[in-house]
């Protein structure tokens, strides 16, 4: 008499491995399916042939058709975008051209203002004057100096998304990295692209423009500086030399540093001037209002 514990453990069965299934079953199921269709249904017939000869010849004609009238579509447009694109570059130059004539206008006008200013101030309070506004930008400059030139790499385009890799191109961070340093090996005066630099300047980025108080700059960029003999040895020994040719190095972005003689800085074009409020001078005995401090009061 068998009992519970004497029950056998179901078999464990398991499936074929991947190749052992290939070898076996060489043929996709879809292809013998279609075969066993075709054996068994024969040959298909004229008609049949006919017919799935004109539903292609159908098929084919309406792609064509639509393929013509997307073209004409897009051919009809074309002239419309090329106009609207001519106007708004015809617009550009304008506004730049009015622009130009403007600030010339506004430089002509400085120039007169300044003049009558000498006369009445007299010619120490002038000189003065005249150092200031070229120590702050607010004057052209001439002198000897440095002349820094980087400019963008290879932007190759991707030929399936059609975006252009931007990773060679001179960012607002790597002028601003080049100023900086500038400065501090002693330049008195800079100016990117002609665009003088003063103590509220900034250089920023607005999607592939840099922007240099607002006003464009392009590669290659172009930073003048005026300042001691070595400037330019010593910016390129330094840290952003040495950073400037890293970047050459791994992307293909061009960089100069040379010595430059006879080299004039025009005045900025625009200052934003804060106001401030002079404090009273304080006597030699003053001092914060309240108790005067005693010895039990400690200190030190």
């Amino acid at each position: 008499m068998s009992g519970a514990g004497d029950e056998q453990p179901p078999k464990r069965v398991y499936a074929p491995d991947f190749l052992t299934e290939l070898f076996r079953n060489p043929l996709d199921p879809g292809y013998a399916d279609a075969a066993a269709r075709k054996a068994r249904e024969g040959e298909p017939t004229a008609a049949r042939k006919r017919v799935s000869t004109g539903v292609l010849a159908l098929t084919l004609l309406v792609l064509g058709f639509l393929l013509v009238v997307a073209y004409q579509q897009t051919i009809a447009d074309e002239p419309a975008r090329t106009t609207a694109r001519a106007e708004l570059v015809e617009q550009v130059q304008n506004r730049r051209e009015t622009t130009a004539e403007l600030q010339k206008r506004a430089d002509r006008l400085a120039d007169e203002v300044a003049a009558l200013r000498d006369r009445e101030l007299g010619d120490a309070a002038a000189r003065k004057l005249r150092d200031t506004e070229a120590a702050t930008g607010l004057a052209p400059v001439t002198g000897s100096g440095a002349k820094i030139t980087v400019g963008d790499g290879p932007t190759p385009i991707n030929p399936v998304t059609g975006e252009r890799n931007t990773a060679a191109r001179v960012k607002d961070s790597d002028l601003q990295l080049a100023t900086n340093a500038l400065w501090s090996l002693g330049a008195e005066a800079i100016a990117i692209n002609g665009q003088r630099l003063t103590a509220t300047s900034t250089i920023r980025q607005a999607g592939e423009a840099i922007l240099v108080d607002l006003r464009p700059v392009t590669t290659p960029y172009e930073v003048q500086a005026i300042g001691p003999d070595e400037l330019a040895k010593d910016f390129k020994t330094g840290y952003a030399g040495r950073f400037f040719e890293q970047l050459g190095t791994k992307y293909g972005m061009s960089f100069d540093a040379r010595d430059a003689r006879d080299l004039r800085l025009d005045a900025a074009t625009e200052l934003k001037l804060r106001v401030a409020e002079p404090v009273a001078p304080a006597t030699v005995n003053s001092g914060p209002p309240g108790p005067s401090p005693s010895s039990s009061e400690g200190g030190r």
